[in-house]
């Protein structure tokens, strides 16, 4: 479960595929499926703990949560760590540092819709605290997520923010919601040796097209958390004998755990 192995999984001949876990076993049936590597869900964490999605995990909830699915897995852990569970970018690298102590290889922090400076800021405090400990760091913009640029300007958002990242200690970059082949063959190009990880989207290329551009990671995201809920629910409308529910969506379910 070393942080090399993990590293060594983003200079394959193929996409490195990340199916996203939720719980310990969802991981335990994802590495049965053959898995070389998971990622966690921040999504699907924060709905198996009881709440909804959008930084409201405690950071409590989510090493408990952590610790499950390592004692159950074998190969490398990315953790979705979302904004890092803090404004202060010590105690976000307090809380990375430990993360790592435990075994994961790597994280996904976030910049949301704040400025991308906080991330820096987070990133450079998580490097401080790894104290030379080794860990792949995966710097997330929401620039497509959010939609906070389009087109051409989108990309050079992207790009611009990687740089930043970059030279903070980030690893790779992950733009969820981009999906234009052209698109990610300029972000992947600009990028050079630093991974571009993608997101599971309607539309989006084929892997080997994904691959082949440029981009070198792809995540499942929130999908198979989420189908995995609404069979849930398909499940039990039938054993209840009632009319099944309209699809549980990601909306849908989030409000159900805001109560």
């Amino acid at each position: 479960m070393s942080v090399q192995q993990f590293r060594d999984l983003h200079q394959g001949q193929a996409l490195l595929v990340l199916p996203n876990a939720w719980d310990a076993g969802s991981a335990a049936a994802i590495r049965h499926a053959g898995a070389p590597a998971i990622a966690t869900t921040s999504a699907g964490v924060a709905w198996a703990c009881g709440w909804p999605d959008g930084n409201r995990l405690s950071r409590d909830d989510q090493a408990a949560a952590v610790r499950r699915i390592l004692r159950v897995v074998d190969v490398p852990l990315s953790v979705d760590i979302e904004e890092g569970g803090s404004d202060d970018p010590a105690a976000v690298g307090t809380f990375v540092a430990e993360l790592a102590r435990s075994g994961v290889a790597g994280i996904n922090i976030e910049d949301g819709a704040g400025a991308p400076e906080a991330l820096v800021a987070k990133i450079r405090a998580i490097r401080r605290a790894l104290d030379g400990r080794d860990l792949f760091i995966n710097a997330r913009t929401d620039v497509y997520l959010r939609g906070l640029a389009s087109g051409d300007a989108a990309v050079d958002e992207v790009i611009r923010r990687a740089g930043l990242y970059r030279e903070a200690g980030a690893d790779g970059l992950f733009a969820p919601g981009i999906r234009a082949i052209e698109a990610i063959r300029r972000v992947a190009t600009a990028l050079g040796d630093m991974p571009l990880n993608v997101m599971l989207v309607p539309e989006l290329p084929s892997r080997e097209a994904l691959f082949e551009a440029g981009a070198r990671r792809l995540s499942a995201g929130i999908a198979l958390s989420l189908e995995a809920y609404a069979g849930a629910a398909r499940g039990a409308a039938a054993f209840l004998g009632v009319e099944a529910p309209a699809t549980l969506d990601y909306a849908t379910l989030n409000g159900l755990l805001a109560r």
